[in-house]
Parts: structure tokens; C-alpha cells; sequence
């Protein structure tokens, strides 16, 4: 159950803070929050992380969908006392289809968070990098025998 309400969770956060950009920024906008350090920037991204492999929407839209296929198919197997790994798909979930519905309805991802350092990214991208962080986390460092 955690695993879909945490998908649940941040699936909800993603779309509802996308929305809101969409509504209130024309893409490409940026605003200053903290100056030269953290803005939100309307960015349609066609690609992947980084903006990497980009216009290969259709391809991505597969990958994802197999990768939740994979998640949803493999929790009935993972024991309910491994809560971490749990939560860990539940980010995974919910950030893939933030991102999977972005490319599904607009042929993009919407970005907005901007530390300028760093690519513009959104929440969705957010709970997939703690998710493989935190998975990584378990298996070499706080398990080495696995997970």
C-alpha cells in the first residue's frame, strides 16, 4: 500500500506544481526567487535527463511504461517489512508517471525548478533521483549483502 500511495503522493505534487507554472508562465520565463541562486524557469523538455536524447518522446514513453509495469508487477513479491525499498518504488512510481503523462498529453516534460547550476528540473525527476539514491543507499552502504 505505501508504494502506491506514495506514487500517489508525488504524482499529485508533480502535476499540480506543473499545472501551476503552465497556468502562470509563458515557456522560457524565468523568475528570480533567490538571485542568481534559485528561479523557476518554464522549460519544455523533449528529451531526457539533461536534456539528452531529445524528440525521442515515443521512446520514452515506452520505457516508462515498461518501467512501472516492472514496479507495479514486482510488489507483490517484495516483502512487507522492507518498508525502504517500498517507499524507494513508491518515488520511482510516482515520478515516472509525473513525467509519463507530460510526454503521453504534450509531447514534453515541463521543468521548472532552476538552481542555475544545474539543469531545470520537477518534481517528478526529483522522487526518481532520491528513489535510485535512497536504493543505492540500501544496497551499498547501509546493506552490502543486498537489499
Amino acid at each position: 500500500m505505501i508504494v502506491f500511495a506514495m506514487g500517489f503522493l508525488v504524482f499529485c505534487l508533480d502535476q499540480l506544481s506543473k499545472q501551476l507554472v503552465q497556468k502562470n508562465m509563458i515557456p522560457g520565463e524565468s523568475i528570480s526567487l533567490i538571485p542568481g541562486m534559485f528561479h523557476l524557469t518554464y522549460v519544455q523538455n523533449t528529451g531526457a535527463a539533461f536534456g539528452i536524447l531529445k524528440e525521442k518522446t515515443s521512446f520514452f514513453v515506452v520505457i516508462t511504461a515498461l518501467v512501472v509495469l516492472a514496479i507495479v508487477f514486482a510488489i507483490p513479491h517484495i516483502q512487507r517489512e522492507h518498508l525502504f525499498l517500498r517507499s524507494a518504488l513508491g518515488l520511482m512510481l510516482g515520478g515516472a508517471l509525473g513525467n509519463f503523462v507530460d510526454r503521453a498529453r504534450f509531447g514534453h516534460v515541463i521543468d521548472f525548478i532552476d538552481f542555475r547550476i544545474w539543469p531545470v528540473f520537477n518534481v517528478a525527476d526529483m522522487a526518481i533521483v532520491m528513489a535510485v539514491g535512497f536504493l543505492f543507499w540500501k544496497l551499498l552502504v547501509h546493506n552490502p549483502e543486498g537489499l
